[in-house]
């Protein structure tokens, strides 16, 4: 079986974009590869950030994760900070990668534009990411286009070390993530689904009252036609089918056939709200027991790290003795 690393920050609840568009494949994929998936809470503290929020966002983004059907005992999930040997190959990666490669990289300069105090983590966490996917031999990396240029670098540190030490590292390769349902905020269908909006009428998140959701879903954008048809080319028509994309998405049943369900946008809205609320309530069901046990998502997260912990030692001994460090 392939391996496949995928990380995710700890910045906010989740929501049903990241369900629909990635989070829901990563239940599948740990079925078909020996999945490693990592909360990375180093990679939070590149920016302000409150310690109790981030330790806070931490938990729940883990107990998110179980709830929707990760399985520690299919797949790894673990916490980066648990495990110390990715601040420790992070510094054999910044002296392996070059000081033009993190200049150039787009997102420091996106992230870092205005700000008058920028951390030097910010500026060298490229490299802390090379070292999270190489740590695990890593096979494949699902990435989107914003993230391309970070695998990019993670392949050249790998094939530079080891033309220089010796083959320690596997030369990762991008993967295209499998097509999730691209979500639009429920108020602004011309925009995907995030938490950066500068209101939640538009989100749904997935520990939500149902209330809450069924009255954002009866409120979200269509058009003044009243027709329910699927175009998604079509900016005038960019909400119903976004509500459609949803739909389809928890019933399986394509949006163009979706579409001749309904005579109305009012039928769509009602059963779409019943659909989302009766899909979400069994996850809010495992993140409600999950919860309540605090002591049970620790015990799931040190299984996870003890697991992490096993591979990433061997490959960061292995790198630590390949470039001259003295064994103690």
């Amino acid at each position: 079986m392939p391996r496949i690393f995928s990380g995710i920050q700890p910045s906010g609840s989740v929501h049903l974009g990241n369900y629909l568009g990635a989070l829901r494949n990563w239940v599948s994929e740990q079925h078909e590869a020996d999945c490693y998936y990592s909360i990375v809470d180093l990679h939070a503290i590149t920016a302000e950030h409150n310690p109790e929020a981030l330790r806070d966002a931490t938990k729940e983004l883990a107990t998110t994760l179980f709830a929707i059907g990760l399985d520690p005992d299919i797949s790894c999930l673990f916490v980066q900070s648990h495990v110390p040997e990715h601040a420790q190959l992070a510094w054999i990666m910044e002296s392996t990668v070059t000081f033009g490669e993190l200049s150039r990289m787009t997102q420091f300069k996106d992230k870092g534009r205005g700000e008058e105090k920028v951390r030097a983590s910010l500026f060298t966490y490229p490299a802390l990411m090379a070292a999270d996917i190489l740590l695990y031999r890593t096979d494949k990396v699902p990435v989107g286009d914003d993230q391309r240029q970070h695998i990019e670098l993670a392949r050249d540190a790998a094939a530079r070390f080891n033309n220089a030490y010796g083959e320690v590292f596997t030369v990762p390769e991008s993967m295209i993530p499998k097509v999730g349902a691209r979500v639009m905020d429920l108020q602004n269908p011309l925009k995907k689904m995030s938490k950066s909006s500068s209101s939640d009428a538009g989100l749904i998140y997935l520990n939500e009252d149902p209330s809450r959701i069924a009255k954002k879903i009866k409120r979200a954008v269509t058009d003044t036609e009243n027709k329910v048809a699927y175009e998604p080319t079509n900016p005038a028509k960019a909400g119903v089918s976004n509500l459609l994309e949803i739909y389809s998405a928890l019933t399986s049943i394509p949006p163009e056939d979706a579409a001749d369900r309904f005579s109305n946008y009012g039928a769509l809205k009602s059963e779409l709200a019943e659909i989302v609320i009766e899909h979400l309530t069994v996850i809010q069901s495992r993140i409600k027991d999950i919860s309540g046990d605090p002591s049970e998502l620790l015990r799931l997260l040190k299984i996870g790290a003890a697991k992490a912990r096993a591979t990433a030692s061997s490959t960061l001994s292995d790198a630590k003795s390949a470039i001259g460090f003295l064994a103690p």
